[in-house]
C-alpha cells in the first residue's frame, strides 16, 4: 500500500496541485495558494521527505512521480492543472511526459528539463553539521548554518524546516539522511525524447540563472507548445521575490 503525500487543500474549482523544490514544503507557497483559491481548489503538496510528507530511504523523479500519481488517483482528481518550482518543476515535467492525458496546463518555475551540476553542497554541509542535542535553541541552529549559508534569505527557507520535536529538543522536518544519500538524483535531466504537447508555461527568475536563452531548444522539444516567461526581479524563489507577476502571468496563461 503505498502512503499518501501530505497536503492542504483550498478553495474551489479545476484542481491547481502546487509543488516545492528541494528542502522546501507546501507551507512556502501559502500566500499565493490562498490568492489561486480563489478561482481553483488548490492542492499544497509536501514531497516525500519533505514537509509533513513520509520519510523515505528511496528518493528519485520516477518515486515522487508514483506518489504524486498515487495522491491524484486517491482524491480523484481530474482536470489537472500542475505547477512545479525548482525539483517540484522537475517532478511536473516527468509526471506530464509520462501521463499527458491527466495534464491540461503545465506550469514549470525556473528549472529547465536539463542536468544541472551538484550546486547545493554548502547548504547540506551546514545542516548535515547540525546536532540537536548540541544546539538547543533555534538561534544556536542558525549559527552553525549561517557559518556556509552567508544568505540570509537562504537561512530563513531553512529554518522553516526546524521544528519542535519535544519540550527540549529540536529537529528537521525534512529527510535530511536520505535527501543528502540521494542528492544526485535531484540533478538529472529530464529522459530523452519525452515530450508533453499540451499547454505549458515555463516562469523563470531574472536574477536567477536556472533558465537560460541556451535552455529554449531544450525546452521547446519537450513542450513544443511552452512559452517561456522572464518575471522582473525574481530570483530563484521568484514566487516569492515577485508574487505579484508570477499570480498575473500563472493566471493570464490558465485563463487563456
Amino acid at each position: 500500500m503505498s502512503q499518501l503525500l501530505h497536503s492542504k487543500i483550498l478553495g474551489k474549482g479545476d484542481p491547481l496541485l502546487i509543488l516545492h523544490g528541494f528542502l522546501g514544503m507546501g507551507d512556502n507557497w501559502k500566500s499565493l495558494a490562498n490568492k489561486f483559491a480563489e478561482n481553483y481548489q488548490v492542492h499544497l503538496i509536501d514531497q516525500r521527505n519533505h514537509g509533513r510528507s513520509f520519510h523515505s530511504g528511496e528518493f528519485d523523479y520516477e518515486l515522487l512521480v508514483a506518489d504524486l500519481h498515487n495522491y491524484i488517483a486517491h482524491h480523484n482528481l481530474k482536470n489537472l492543472n500542475l505547477l512545479g518550482h525548482s525539483m517540484g518543476g522537475k517532478t511536473v515535467m516527468l509526471f506530464a511526459v509520462e501521463n499527458p492525458e491527466l495534464v491540461n496546463n503545465l506550469i514549470v518555475a525556473d528549472i529547465s528539463p536539463r542536468y544541472y551540476p551538484p550546486h547545493h553542497h554548502d547548504i547540506l554541509t551546514a545542516l548535515n553539521l547540525v546536532d540537536f542535542a548540541v544546539q538547543k535553541s533555534r538561534k544556536e541552529i542558525e549559527e552553525v548554518i549561517e557559518e556556509y549559508v552567508p544568505q540570509f534569505g537562504v537561512r530563513q527557507f531553512l529554518m522553516k524546516n526546524v521544528m519542535r520535536k519535544s519540550q527540549n529538543e529540536f529537529g528537521f522536518r525534512f529527510n535530511l539522511e536520505s535527501l543528502t544519500e540521494h542528492y544526485e538524483e535531484i540533478t538529472v535531466p529530464l529522459p530523452s525524447f519525452t515530450q508533453f504537447d499540451g499547454p505549458t508555461l515555463f516562469l523563470d527568475g531574472e536574477n536567477s540563472g536556472y533558465i537560460g536563452s541556451e535552455d529554449y531548444a531544450l525546452i521547446h522539444a519537450h513542450f513544443p507548445k511552452a512559452t517561456i516567461v522572464t518575471i522582473k526581479n525574481g530570483g530563484h524563489w521568484l514566487h516569492a521575490d515577485n508574487p505579484t507577476d508570477f499570480y498575473s502571468e500563472v493566471m493570464i496563461f490558465l485563463k487563456d
